[in-house]
């Protein structure tokens, strides 16, 4: 009787174990995003740029797009992020975004570049995006609200633009949940203190266009597609608060303002 006692406790302690290991499994990832290889990432972003490009302006001018890559290599290299693998596009819109697409694309908008008052707002944004790219939030986003088979059908080109438009428009213009914009948050305050970049005027960014949000313009894409700026600006505060940063310029006043003159208005296509 004894033995049967201990059989039982014996199968219920297995039950239990298993069930325990179950259920700290992100099924989502290990059997959707993870089964999205890289090839089908890899297709997935360059079709959306090309179809993001047909209506947009690229900006292809050395003296400009080097000044923002500057940028871009401080918080990669510092922070043992391969920057080659990260496919930047400069684009002449009046509108205050910046997004990532599959396969690395950046997509920064001379718009957000009008908005920051200096480089260190400007870094906070793209350690941002960054971050989201190194957590692969973004295929998580798209298999999640979208469904994998959808984006396969998008790489096999079986599925018609309208779908290849709605996850643009995904990606554009709409926020993660808020964990996942908290973890982007956070891991950009961590490259901009390993970059020697200020983190605080990340806060200050989100603060400043927070306060306003009922009276954003229409412009102002980044902020109306990430809620809660203010209390997201008060919780990059308190996370960087205890933290020792030793702040270093990366770009000239000139580089600075070359950067910045990029950003007129333009006619939209």
């Amino acid at each position: 009787m004894k033995r049967v006692g201990l059989q039982l406790l014996l199968i219920v302690f297995l039950f239990c174990g298993t069930w325990f290991i179950l259920s700290r499994v992100d099924w989502m990832s290990l059997l959707s995003v993870e089964k999205t290889s890289k090839k089908t990432e890899e297709k997935l972003g360059d079709f959306y740029w090309s179809v993001l490009k047909k209506t947009e302006i690229e900006i292809h001018s050395d003296s400009v797009v080097s000044v923002l890559d500057t940028l871009l290599n401080r918080i990669c290299i510092k922070n043992g992020i391969k920057v080659a693998t990260i496919k930047l596009h400069l684009v002449q819109k009046n509108e205050i975004n910046a997004f990532a697409l599959p396969n690395r694309h950046l997509v920064v908008y001379s718009g957000l570049i009008n908005a920051c008052e200096n480089e260190s707002e400007l870094c906070g944004i793209l350690g941002h995006e960054i971050a989201h790219m190194e957590r692969n939030h973004i295929m998580k986003k798209l298999v999640k609200e979208v469904g994998l088979s959808a984006l396969l059908s998008l790489t096999a080109g079986n599925a018609g633009s309208e779908i290849a438009k709605k996850t643009i428009r995904l990606l554009s213009s709409s926020a993660y949940d808020r964990k996942l914009e908290t973890e982007a948050d956070l891991l950009s305050a961590d490259y901009l203190i390993k970059a020697g970049i200020d983190p605080e005027s990340f806060a200050n960014f989100l603060y400043r266009f927070g306060i306003e949000s009922n009276h954003l313009p229409d412009q102002l894409s980044w902020i109306s597609t990430h809620p809660d700026s203010e209390e997201r600006a008060k919780e990059i505060v308190s996370y960087i608060k205890d933290k020792e940063i030793q702040k270093r310029p990366v770009l000239s006043n000139r580089e600075w303002n070359l950067l910045k003159a990029i950003a007129v208005d333009v006619p939209e296509k």
